[in-house]
């Protein structure tokens, strides 16, 4: 495995840096405590190709590499964690499937502006009564004669559900009680029977907005069944892999951006006659937080680099969305700590550090679910 970046994968690096520090960062503690969808900050990252960057320049993506995309999440997300989901969503749970599963039509049609950043993209799979156990999803879609579908059920926690053009839903098109069939469909806003309730009000990254969309015998035509009809489970496991990628990325963008607030109060903060970065309890500290968070992004490299090279990723995958999300819930609570009572105020940012990381451990599969991926793949060898 290779530990330097290209020359390509460190300009785009350098180019993220200096756009987070410069465009996002200066905005995040308002966007946090406003709840603002970041408009002007997601048509700058369309510009800069953020949206779209693994999918080919064909297709209306930025034609990068996985790694590339990692790279950017994490920058992004240190600057403000809700900018980075609203990307990831984008990039991982939307493009990356409609790019390997979908048609040269849907591609078109769908892809190509969803990509570039002139619409966006959601995820519909998880359900008011089905979390991480996908196969018990009550929405239906009933196939017609003409071959299109009547889609009824409902969706929640739905990133970018509220300002998505387009959304890829998951549903059983075979009632079985033992083996349901799933069929994956695209939808588009303002399809009748199509409705997204208001945003939700959430503990952490506020300025991602997330809804619950409801589908009313909405009909969904043939040709916006993405893969094959009743494998649609294929489709959202292969997604969630690289979805994962994608929060891993961005779980270490946060928890970097919180270590290294704690160093730089550390040297400023005076107790016991000098500065607290003298004392060994705090040293100790910031270095279990800086061992945590390379080992982290080591993980979420590898993960990506396989993803690259056309390689098996599940397990490497849950691996680093699995520790990445919990170091960096760690890591933000020890920079609380180093603040002392400050950390708990809304007048530093590492409060907003420490509620953003949480979800982190959540949500495209909880850190059961990652055991869960990563035991299976060890047992089966």
């Amino acid at each position: 495995m290779r530990f330097e970046l290209t020359e390509e994968q460190s300009l785009v690096l350098a180019t993220a840096r200096d756009f987070a520090k410069r465009e996002i960062e200066p905005k995040a503690a308002s966007l946090d405590r406003e709840a603002r969808w970041p408009s002007e900050i997601i048509a700058q990252m369309a510009e800069l190709g953020f949206l779209g960057m693994a999918i080919p320049e064909a297709h209306g993506g930025a034609g990068l590499d996985y790694l590339s995309y990692a790279l950017v999440v994490e920058e992004v997300s240190r600057a403000c964690a809700s900018t980075g989901v609203i990307m990831s969503v984008n990039n991982s749970l939307f493009c990356d499937p409609i790019y390997k599963f979908g048609t040269d039509d849907q591609k078109a049609r769908v892809l190509a502006p969803v990509a570039s950043g002139k619409a966006l993209g959601a995820f519909g799979l998880t359900e008011p009564s089905s979390g991480s156990d996908a196969r018990t999803m009550k929405s239906v879609a009933e196939q017609q004669p003409d071959g299109s579908f009547v889609l009824n059920g409902a969706k929640n926690w739905i990133t970018n559900g509220p300002h998505a053009e387009f959304i890829l839903v998951f549903a059983v098109s075979t009632v079985d009680p033992v083996k349901p069939r799933h069929t994956a469909l695209l939808l588009q806003k303002g399809m009748p029977g199509f409705t997204v309730a208001e945003p939700d009000h959430k503990l952490g990254i506020h300025a991602a907005h997330s809804a619950t969309i409801f589908f009313d015998n909405v009909r969904v035509p043939k040709e916006n069944v993405v893969g094959e009809v009743g494998g649609g489970f294929k489709v959202a496991m292969a997604t969630l892999d690289g979805g994962r990628i994608g929060i891993a990325a961005q779980a270490v963008g946060i928890a970097q951006a919180a270590f290294e607030k704690a160093v730089a109060y550390s040297k400023e903060r005076e107790s016991f006659g000098g500065v607290i970065a003298n004392l060994q309890a705090i040293q100790f500290m910031l270095a279990d937080m800086a061992t945590e968070l390379e080992a982290a992004r080591l993980l979420v490299h590898r993960a990506a680099t396989l993803k690259d090279q056309g390689k098996k990723h599940n397990a490497e995958a849950s691996m680093a969305k699995l520790f990445a999300s919990e170091m960096a819930t760690r890591v933000a609570h020890k920079a609380i700590q180093v603040h002392g009572g400050y950390g708990y105020s809304t007048e530093y940012d590492v409060e907003r550090h420490y509620r953003d990381a949480r979800i982190t451990e959540i949500y495209e599969g909880t850190s059961e679910i990652q055991r869960i991926v990563v035991a299976n793949s060890l047992l089966r060898e």
